[in-house]
């Protein structure tokens, strides 16, 4: 049998399993995906964990479970050795290991591109992973709890500042739906007034969502600002030592919160430990049947996609790359199942062609944007289309149904504003507990 190993169980990652194990006949080939997380995660609802409209688990997709004829390894990919045909992995317990592949897919995905700047590192989040979100939604639920019982003060202001770092999808949809649940927690909290919740959102550049058209971004921005947000654009965060949040306009204030969502940047293990041709910004080089390499040198066996993966976009023209976002990588790991077995089979792999569906933005419960060629809807009917989309788009029915319950739920009995951030350190109160039995 010939042995698949797929690098990464991301979106393009897991689509490639799955459509494999629909293709692929009995004893054809063998599939193992290595991915640390156990799980693959829907990231357009992260937005949405955040402001708790989603359960956490619902936004995510088990591998063992979905993927019954592949191989799940629980480890981190350290190198990948294709001259030798081997996958070089850390295992949970720390110990090295080896997969020899006859072929190989490199879907391992980006990280979070952080900038070295003061206090980031020490005491900011990123909404990438699923347990950020999750962090980020019990953190700003603590900190209203212990504001309604301040007096007014800057402890008090301090705990109902969130700062936004980035005006990508990522940023303006988290801030958006952060945004949203800040000012449902008001009504909780009769002592704190929307006046004082105190939302910022930075970025670098004169624009928010550089995906949609001028117009739209301006809307974007006065829709944020008419709900009582602060948008600095042109601006970045030069330090963020203990909370102090310093801008680039010299401003300064105290925040409880930071999130930073300020871009991605390619998987260490794609752009440095692998013998595979990488580009200058430490993507995968790869033609466009998704093989890896170029129509002049080709690298045999090796396939590339998703947001580690320099795509040529043919529908844009010459020397443009597809975006990096999850449209992309969903219909690249269909192709990939497709275009292996060709190419098993000793067919020819065909090359990926896409056609937009447009953009979409949540900006909070009821609130959204939807772009699609000359089309714009805007408020809550771009919201309703939002929420339709992802559940037709998220993996497997059990998922659509999960969410749809979910959402149904929050609407019929509200939000749950309960926070569990005491999840994060289990063993404080069982510690506690000893200590004064011993000095008790």
């Amino acid at each position: 049998m010939k042995r698949i190993v797929i690098v990464g169980g991301g979106y393009a990652g897991f689509y490639t399993a799955w459509g494999l194990e629909k293709r692929l006949r009995r004893g054809e080939a063998s599939i193992t995906v290595i991915d640390p997380a156990p799980y693959m995660t829907y990231q357009p609802f992260l937005p949405e964990v955040v402001a708790g409209s989603i359960e956490a688990r619902h936004a995510i997709v088990p591998l063992r479970r979905h993927l019954r004829r592949t191989l799940v390894v629980s480890g981190r990919a350290t190198a990948i050795d294709h001259a030798n045909r081997v996958v070089h992995l850390m295992l949970a317990d720390g110990s090295d290991a080896t997969l020899e592949y006859d072929e190989v897919v490199v879907t391992a995905g980006a990280v979070t591109r952080v900038f070295p700047v003061p206090g980031v590192a020490a005491g900011a989040i990123g909404m990438k992973r699923i347990e950020e979100a999750v962090a980020i939604r019990d953190a700003v639920l603590t900190s209203f709890d212990e504001a309604a019982s301040l007096p007014a003060g800057p402890e008090r202001q301090r705990r109902l500042t969130v700062t936004f770092v980035g005006g990508g999808f990522a940023g303006v949809e988290g801030f958006g739906e952060l945004l949203s649940l800040a000012h449902a927690l008001t009504r909780y909290h009769p002592g704190l007034s929307r006046d004082e919740v105190d939302f910022h959102l930075v970025d670098a550049s004169d624009h928010l969502l550089p995906e949609v058209t001028p117009p739209a971004r301006a809307w974007v921005r006065r829709h944020l600002e008419r709900r009582g947000a602060r948008v600095h654009l042109g601006t970045t965060v030069t330090s963020a030592v203990g909370g102090l949040v310093t801008l680039s306009t010299g401003e300064t204030f105290e925040s409880g919160l930071v999130v930073w969502t300020a871009g991605i940047a390619a998987n260490p293990v794609v752009a440095r430990h692998t013998d595979l041709p990488i580009d200058h910004r430490g993507l995968v080089v790869v033609r466009p049947d998704l093989r890896v390499g170029t129509d002049a040198e080709p690298v045999e066996h090796a396939w590339a996609a998703g947001d580690d993966a320099a795509v040529p976009d043919l529908a844009a023209g010459h020397g443009a790359y597809a975006v990096p976002n999850a449209q992309h990588a969903v219909r690249q790991g269909k192709l990939l199942a497709r275009n292996i077995v060709a190419t098993l089979r000793g067919r020819r792999p065909r090359p990926y062609r896409h056609r937009s569906l447009g953009t979409i933005a949540t900006l909070g419960l009821g609130h959204g944007i939807f772009q699609s060629g000359p089309i714009t809807i805007k408020g809550f009917p771009a919201w309703v289309v939002h929420r339709g989309y992802h559940v037709l788009a998220v993996p497997t029915w059990e998922r659509k149904l999960r969410v749809s319950i979910g959402w149904l739920g929050g609407l019929l009995l509200g939000r749950d504003i309960a926070s569990l951030q005491t999840v994060q350190r289990p063993r404080d109160a069982f510690q506690q507990d000893a200590e004064q039995r011993r000095t008790g």
